[in-house]
């Protein structure tokens, strides 16, 4: 008899142009095998070109989807994304204890550079913090989460990894984008912090990257015995979903990472998937 196929639920806001939040959420999720769910915190005007709006969705009809849902189906997994207020933030925390393998992306800023969360909402989401198993900010969340200047090195985001468990978080994921041609992240618990080279993919469609990669983090723990182990297979899932952003061509701005890169048959070779194949060859 096959195994069950992990439900895996996202907590986070919408994007209306299919790139990020629960939209790319679910994508990844179903990409990796994994039946996602959805509970939507707030309404988002965005495009590709970035955010003219946010509509936080009431504290109170969070808590009711997810009390309908968690009464009828337990998730194997769950991630939260955007929380765009302080009264949200302590709605969705007050669900935390019960649910299995949780992964908190603390949504800050968006591609764009658009401000998706409220400044009061900060503390609140400091509180949750320390409430998620993972948390997986990326430089400019961790600096103001940290209230420190972003990390210029390597050795300084291993040392803000280790400063965010200190301030309570339990597992952490820092993401050091640009900060090498290695793509470096760091990923630090209180056995270990463990740098975790990747490969740098150049294209501008990178809109949702941190929703893909938290979700897919998700979706995988669901799937591995352990969270490194989700965490560098997520971290090999998002690298191919960049590589073959360009052959989606959506919008004009900071296009979408291609989530189903490996299973949409007779896909166009983008520039990404060219660059490998020329690298496997020599």
């Amino acid at each position: 008899m096959n195994a069950a196929i992990p439900k895996v639920l996202t907590i986070a806001g919408s994007d209306p142009a299919g790139g990020a939040g629960i939209q790319a959420d679910l994508k990844t999720m179903g990409a990796l095998g994994a039946y996602g769910m959805s509970a939507v915190t707030a309404l988002t005007a965005q495009s590709t070109r970035g955010v003219t709006g946010v509509h936080a969705v009431p504290a109170d009809f969070v808590r009711l989807q997810l009390d309908t849902l968690l009464a009828d189906i337990a998730p194997d997994a769950t991630k939260i994304g955007m929380l765009a207020t302080a009264e949200l933030a302590d709605a969705v925390g007050e669900y935390l204890p019960a649910l299995r393998h949780t992964v908190l992306d603390p949504v800050m800023v968006a591609t764009s550079g658009d401000r998706l969360l409220d400044a009061d909402a900060m503390d609140a989401v400091r509180r949750l913090c320390a409430r998620a198993e993972l948390i997986t900010p990326n430089l400019l969340e961790a600096a103001a989460l940290l209230g420190r200047a972003p990390a210029a090195d390597l050795d300084e985001l291993c040392l803000q990894a280790e400063l965010l468990l200190a301030a309570g978080a339990r597992r952490v994921l820092l993401k050091g984008g640009h900060l090498d041609a290695g793509a470096t992240d760091v990923y630090a618990d209180a056995d270990c912090t463990v740098p975790l080279p990747g490969r740098r993919v150049h294209t501008r469609n990178t809109h949702g990257t941190g929703c893909t990669l938290s979700s897919a983090i998700a979706a995988l723990r669901a799937q591995r015995d352990s969270w490194i182990a989700a965490v560098r297979d997520a971290k090999t899932y998002l690298t191919g979903a960049l590589e073959h952003a360009d052959c989606l061509a959506v919008g004009g701005g900071h296009g979408p990472v291609h989530h189903y890169y490996a299973l949409w048959p007779n896909r166009p070779e983008g520039e990404g998937t060219k660059r490998r194949m020329d690298e496997e060859s020599g």
